[in-house]
């Protein structure tokens, strides 16, 4: 292939640490447990998916939950029922001041804009980290968490947790031996709608009691509250200060997959033929159309990846010659190789077309793994990590690169990885950091 379109994951990745501060002065001096003790947890978050990746660590016989931090503090009332000793915070900064030396690991289960600053002061602090897809709001600071884990010899894991299903691994092992061939396209979809094609309420409700909504905005500028769920707690991924969208939400899952079984590194060029994000919201029916460098799992020079989300599909004639008049899964993809192609829904067994061709072959026997599982046994000293931000960090760079290219409708974005630069549209490197708000600055994200 030409050298110029040939990345290899240990080069991509080398370059992801580019750039990265040595560990600061107070970070611990850190060790693996001895597999007979009890990993000491922290969660930021106490509902929604905090609350369930909190559930599941917490189900692991050696893990013991002792505190929780949310700036609702009564979603984390609840929890006294099953953690009587449980300690609460609101602030989740004097959580990590007063507990950190009592902790071994945390979640980061936030709403997405705060993961960054959550997860790398916990990382400076020594404390271990399972984050929430996207690992990053921001495109800068995925590079710099996968960076400082990685130097600092943390345990890691991305909350992608459809990457140790045995679904999503069989998929891998199909392409990965070849049963279809080395894959020409691959077309990937999400049915959700998270977009708001509205302008922001121009509006202030009371705050709910209880609720700190200072703390919430964390890095993000002052603004007036807007109740009725327009933030908190539901529909803050359609806000582009917030959330990331719906490629945000569901890329890093559905990507996951194609990313593992393509050893993928980072895009080329980036296209979107969607709509335009307005000037507080993401937009719906996004197009973003990928294209890779060549892969030893696929056909070159360069590798084309699509992405559709809300209403858009592949078009007809690319699934009639495949499905005919079958319908597509609301969430997927479809691998098209030399040999055959591969639908694998979200979340389901991958289906191998022409259905014909396919009759007796062999599939792995695998057996599921706990994803938070995998990662207080990889805390205390067991394994490793199958999500750790080494893979998640690049992962969540291309998604999030997705999210930036529906800025710019209908112009080709051609990008730099080793520079976190785009070559052509210099406007746009606006996008890949940001600056916090006065006082919430963290070393070694967007200000150093």
């Amino acid at each position: 292939m030409p050298q110029s379109h040939q990345t290899s994951r240990r080069t991509f990745l080398k370059q992801a640490a580019t750039g990265v501060f040595a560990a600061p002065a107070f970070i611990r001096n850190l060790r693996a447990a001895s597999p007979n003790e009890v990993v000491r947890h922290a969660s930021f978050g106490a509902g929604g998916m905090a609350e369930a990746d909190l559930r599941e660590i917490t189900n692991h016989p050696k893990a013991q939950l002792i505190c929780v931090a949310d700036v609702d503090v009564g979603r984390a009332e609840g929890l006294k029922k099953r953690f009587p000793e449980l300690r609460i915070y609101q602030d989740w900064r004097q959580m990590l001041d007063r507990e950190s030396k009592n902790l071994d690991s945390v979640n980061v289960s936030t709403p997405d804009h705060m993961h960054a600053s959550i997860g790398m002061s916990a990382m400076q602090r020594g404390l271990h980290v399972y984050g929430q897809k996207p690992l990053t709001h921001d495109i800068y600071d995925a590079r710099q968490l996968a960076g400082f884990a990685a130097e600092n010899k943390l345990v890691t894991q991305m909350g992608i947790q459809v990457h140790s299903d045995v679904t999503y691994r069989t998929a891998v092992l199909l392409i990965q031996n070849g049963v279809i061939g080395k894959v020409q396209s691959v077309h990937s979809w999400s049915d959700k709608r998270w977009g708001d094609s509205d302008p922001r309420p121009d509006r202030s409700d009371p705050i709910p009691a209880d609720f700190d909504w200072d703390l919430w905005l964390g890095v993000c500028e002052s603004r007036p509250f807007i109740g009725s769920g327009y933030y908190h707690p539901g529909n803050w991924r359609k806000r582009l200060d917030f959330g990331t969208g719906t490629f945000g939400d569901m890329g890093c899952h559905i990507f996951d997959p194609v990313f593992k079984a393509l050893e993928l590194t980072a895009p080329l060029t980036l296209r979107s033929t969607g709509s335009a994000p307005n000037a507080h919201n993401w937009a719906n029916d996004a197009v973003v159309h990928f294209q890779f460098p060549q892969t030893r799992q696929t056909v070159g020079p360069t590798i084309p990846i699509t992405w559709y989300d809300g209403n858009q599909r592949p078009s007809k004639e690319i699934t009639m010659p495949l499905l005919g008049d079958k319908p597509l899964p609301g969430q997927g993809s479809l691998f098209i190789g030399e040999k055959g192609a591969m639908l694998l829904p979200h979340v389901g067994q991958p289906e191998l077309l022409p259905e014909k061709q396919f009759v007796g072959v062999s599939r792995p026997n695998l057996e599921n793994i706990n994803h938070w599982h995998q990662f207080v046994e990889a805390v205390r000293g067991n394994g490793t990590t199958s999500a750790h931000f080494g893979y998640a960090g690049p992962l969540t760079e291309s998604v999030l690169l997705g999210g930036v290219a529906t800025f710019f409708p209908n112009e080709e974005l051609q990008w730099d990885a080793s520079k976190l630069k785009f070559n052509n549209k210099p406007v746009a490197d606006r996008l890949i950091r940001r600056t916090p708000r006065k006082g919430w600055e963290v070393r070694g994200l967007s200000v150093s």
